[in-house]
């Protein structure tokens, strides 16, 4: 892979995934915890879990930590990562609901301009972190409002034409958000970056987790419980190697993508109304259950901005969330893996994990 692709691609996006992820993501589960026990009994320790949420989700701290991750992930030298800090706070609040996307064009340029001048003079206290600023600065000041924007729109358009069109859409989100979470890139900071909620959010959870539990259970033969868990709590990039030498391997868990994602859309009308980060991140860690969980009682900014108001979930809701992340990847993906063992496109072996 050509390194710059690897270094901005990859890389950076892994890093502003990351800091969202210790950021805005624990943030918002710490503040929704203490939200649903202050229901309960109203005290200081409850208060206090609602206090360090939003802490951890003002946008300012959000955009730092992006910004530290991109930078972390890239290798840059000590100064220019924490100048970092400035650069994404800068760049995330003016993108407004587009800002992640803005924190990673920014961070990585500002960054590297940072690097250009570091340890290259006598005053590098001074001179690298303020190049580094400065740079950042003037490329929020010129561009982050209009990349925020642009991100935003094509946010609304994907949840707005999923709201139009939820069966072929459900189809189409669920699969590429699924290629992306096991490709190694990060589709959890192209959610974050498109503010992917609503309808299409919840059809990018199933494609997720269609990727996740279905290669767990389709693997199962040759990695057992060990696979289960590192696949389907961790991550399906994992199977790249295997991916790589018999692309046939990946198809059943695609499938049962395409079919999982309009269930979701059209007969549950599963949303995710989290933080967007979660919409790509399927069953890692539950995040993506806990985003659809989270996105019902406290509708994240972003997702108030397409239209969601928080709901009392019923049973048909909890069903949903049970059947499309858990219950069917793994029915539909076993199903699929023996048909295609039968045949012979998958054989005893290609699935194991190194």
């Amino acid at each position: 892979m050509n390194r710059y692709a690897k270094r901005y691609l990859i890389d950076a996006m892994s890093g502003m995934a990351q800091g969202l992820f210790a950021s805005l993501l624990i943030g918002t589960i710490i503040k929704t915890l203490g939200q649903q026990l202050l229901r309960l009994n109203q005290n200081a320790v409850f208060q206090f879990l609602v206090n360090a949420g939003n802490f951890a989700t003002d946008a300012h701290v959000v955009g730092a930590a992006m910004a530290i991750g991109i930078g972390f992930a890239m290798g840059v030298p000590a100064l220019v990562l924490f100048s970092l800090a400035a650069v994404g706070s800068a760049a995330n609040v003016t993108g407004g609901a587009g800002g992640p996307l803005a924190v990673l064009f920014i961070a990585i340029i500002a960054a590297e301009m940072g690097c250009l001048v570091s340890k290259k003079t006598k005053v590098d206290i001074i001179v690298t972190p303020a190049v580094t600023i400065l740079i950042g600065a003037l490329l929020t000041v010129l561009t982050a409002k209009y990349i925020g924007a642009a991100a935003s729109s094509v946010g609304k358009f994907l949840v707005w034409t999923t709201k139009l069109h939820p069966f072929w859409m459900g189809i189409l989100v669920s699969a590429v958000v699924g290629i992306a979470l096991t490709l190694p890139i990060s589709s959890a900071a192209i959610c974050a970056a498109f503010g992917l909620t609503g309808l299409a959010g919840g059809a990018a959870v199933a494609g997720c987790c269609a990727q996740m539990v279905g290669f767990a259970v389709l693997s199962f033969r040759e990695n057992r419980w060990g696979g289960i868990l590192s696949q389907g709590l961790g991550t399906s990039m994992l199977q790249m190697p295997n991916i790589i030498k018999n692309p046939k391997t990946w198809i059943p868990p695609i499938l049962t993508s395409m079919i999982t994602g309009p269930i979701a859309t059209c007969l549950f009308k599963m949303e995710m109304n989290g933080a967007a980060v979660s919409s790509g991140m399927g069953t890692c860690g539950l995040v993506g259950q806990i985003g659809v969980i989270t996105g019902w009682f406290e509708p994240s900014e972003v997702a108030v901005g397409h239209g969601a108001v928080a709901i009392q979930p019923g049973f048909v809701d909890w069903l949903g969330l049970v059947l499309i992340c858990f219950v069917l990847p793994a029915v539909l993906c076993w199903a699929f893996g023996l048909l295609f063992r039968k045949i012979g496109w998958i054989k005893e072996g290609d699935l194991a994990l190194n």
